[in-house]
């Protein structure tokens, strides 16, 4: 396959190679089994296997993401919307279908998606236009 025709076929696999459950050892069983019981699913999704092919990368993102998407000023469901704005905007399309899952399990509605995405491609064509007018802040927080 010529590397053209492997850049665009889509449904092509991890640039490395995922560690599945079955082989997963040491520190990585020990994440894999964090991630399902704090996460409350009976399954390690794609993402963490294919970050554990580097294990140091793994176990920093997994704690990163357990700190920052914890409650706090912002409610979870709240925290899982923004993700699906962020991901939205950067085009993302596993962390859009699993953030906007995670949201909904945790009461997202059909109407409140419409609208999230409302906000996200109104935000997208006002930020392109301001930035590309060069448009001089007068508004500071």
């Amino acid at each position: 396959m010529s590397d053209a025709a492997r850049r665009t076929t889509p449904d092509r696999g991890a640039t490395v190679e995922m560690i599945e459950e079955a082989a997963a050892s040491g520190r990585v069983r020990e994440i894999f089994d964090d991630i399902k019981r704090t996460k409350q699913i009976d399954f390690v999704p794609n993402f963490w296997k294919t970050l554990a092919a580097h294990p140091p990368l793994l176990e920093d993102t997994w704690q990163r993401l357990k700190r920052v998407m914890a409650p706090g000023a912002l409610d979870a469901r709240t925290k899982e919307m923004l993700a699906v704005a962020a991901s939205s905007t950067n085009g993302c399309a596993y962390c859009i279908n699993s953030h906007t899952a995670a949201a909904m399990r945790l009461g997202m509605t059909a109407e409140m998606y419409g609208e999230l995405l409302e906000v996200v491609a109104l935000f997208n064509a006002t930020n392109t236009l301001a930035d590309a007018f060069q448009v001089r802040p007068d508004v500071f927080p």
